[in-house]
């Protein structure tokens, strides 16, 4: 494959879809909200943008099926993972931190990813073993020191209260270690900004392929580490539990993980 034509070409389509939100926005037309679940909601804007994003990969790449948050598809081999707004809360609430993300998946790993932030005029992208760099093509490299402490950013399971019970625990320790914590309501975003140093890294619980594809690769290859909760670099495109960031502060937030769990789980240290 040509990963760099395919990196363009995820750009292309994420730059559709983000062209659609601020068209969008700037009309002022109406929504038509849908509520899916509590605090999830999905908008006309979703959907018009999915499209738009959809029109180039049907255009530019044919063959490659596709996965996406609101038309569904199913997984395979090679497939894109497509988020056409994330953050749509915040999106609903003219909070402007919503991104879009286009990533492509090869045997279960990320090999290809695009993501833009519509109303900051932001955009980055990323190719397995050619770097990641911002929208103009300035490298991106994570933040890393020899505390592994530092700002880090997290997302909250309102989705899953069930998952309540294991977060917790690791944010209050994060609360502890950490210089500090963000939260804006965007996963796309959050690794975007973990790729380029303004967090030293993201950890959230249960998100979905689309939310992390594109990010995730982001964060590897601006030199970060990505895993599940248990350390597990591939399981995390299965579970969406997440730790991503820069090498020493990974290793720092997957000892709290694995610390808590056992302390949880009356394991001994």
């Amino acid at each position: 494959m040509d990963l760099e034509k395919l990196r363009a070409v995820a750009l292309d389509a994420a730059r559709a879809g983000d062209a659609v939100i601020r068209t969008w926005t700037a009309r002022g037309a109406a929504l038509g909200t849908e509520r899916k679940g509590f605090g999830d909601y999905v908008t006309d804007v979703d959907r018009a943008s999915e499209e738009a994003i959809l029109a180039v990969l049907r255009r530019e790449a044919p063959d490659i099926p596709v996965l996406a948050e609101e038309s569904g598809g199913q997984s395979a081999e090679l497939v894109w993972a497509v988020d056409p707004l994330d953050g749509t809360t915040n999106f609903l609430r003219r909070y402007p931190v919503v991104g879009v993300s286009v990533g492509l998946m090869r045997h279960g790993e990320p090999v290809v990813g695009a993501v833009t932030a519509p109303y900051l005029g932001a955009g980055w992208c990323a190719a397995e073993g050619l770097g990641a760099q911002d929208a103009e093509g300035r490298p991106l490299r994570v933040r890393d020191d020899a505390t592994g402490r530092g700002v880090a950013s997290t997302g909250f399971p309102f989705r899953r209260p069930e998952n309540l019970a294991r977060y917790l625990p690791v944010l209050e320790r994060a609360l502890r270690d950490f210089e500090d914590l963000r939260r804006a309501g965007a996963a796309s975003l959050d690794l975007a900004y973990a790729a380029q140093g303004s967090f030293e890294g993201f950890f959230e619980l249960n998100l979905g392929l689309w939310d992390i594809a594109a990010g995730a690769l982001l964060v590897r290859e601006a030199g970060g580490v990505v895993t599940d909760w248990e350390g597990d670099a591939t399981a995390v495109f299965r579970s969406g539990d997440i730790i991503a960031g820069a090498p020493g502060w990974h290793a720092h937030m997957l000892r709290i993980a694995r610390e808590t769990r056992d302390a949880a789980t009356g394991v001994a240290p």
